[in-house]
């Protein structure tokens, strides 16, 4: 059986401490939306095996109503694990596609790639908190917790060594649930409306669920967070 437990992904000790480049130069004044993505799930066959899946996502170019559980036209396939109102929706920072790009040669990587429905600008897993509120159009939202990868990025990249190299770079993105459902599109700026007061990024979460010794700040603190769901409070994860 799949775990979608990071901690169980083979995920190699020595890369405990993480650390995310930023690319200053690429960082707009403003975070904005670079690119909205949605889809419907759709069968993945791979190495002999068929899945559902809602990974599969395309840019549109009008705005889409954000609504409690997600985007107009989007939709998830497995809601045990997927989805839902802490998983509403999922942004990935479009300054790790040329990393990315730079490690995997030759592979086409458009916007909404790596299953995100908000491809951003001049936001990163190291700035941005859990419990961090946004607005974003007319939206408002919630980050929640980073993404841990599953199985179907593998399908999705056919490879096999993707979910660890995800989740050992840091390169997550993180996941929003909606306090206020409104109309979004490609080009909205995204204002930071409140910090969370306990400064957990996303980057510290990633970190609390990879093999090593766990901060035990960083625990409390996060503990504290009500946005942030109860399976990340859990002293070992």
């Amino acid at each position: 059986m799949r775990s979608y437990v990071a901690s169980q992904l083979s995920i190699r000790p020595h890369v405990a401490s993480i650390s995310i480049t930023i690319f200053a130069s690429s960082v707009s004044e403003r975070p904005r939306i670079l690119s909205v993505n949605v889809g419907m799930p759709r069968e993945i066959t791979w190495r002999g095996e068929t899945v559902m899946s809602g990974i599969c996502k395309e840019p549109v170019d009008s705005p889409v109503m954000l609504r409690t559980m997600n985007l107009d036209g989007d939709a998830q396939a497995d809601l045990t694990v997927h989805g839902g109102l802490a998983k509403a929706v999922y942004a990935y920072p479009a300054e790790h596609y040329g990393v990315w790009r730079a490690e995997l040669p030759g592979m086409d990587l458009p916007w909404g790639m790596f299953g995100e429905n908000f491809t951003t600008e001049g936001l990163s897993e190291e700035t941005v908190h859990a419990g961090d509120r946004f607005r974003i159009g007319e939206a408002e939202v919630i980050v929640t917790q980073p993404r841990l990868p599953c199985f179907k990025l593998a399908m999705k990249f056919r490879r096999n060594d993707i979910i660890r190299r995800f989740l050992e770079s840091g390169r997550t993105g993180f996941y929003m649930a909606v306090l206020r459902g409104g109309m979004v599109a490609p080009g909205d700026s995204v204002e930071l409306l409140g910090a969370d007061p306990h400064s957990v990024s996303i980057a510290d979460l990633v970190r609390l669920r990879l093999p090593g010794e766990k901060d035990p700040d960083v625990l409390s603190r996060a503990r504290k967070i009500a946005a942030l769901p109860e399976s990340w409070k859990k002293e070992e994860n």
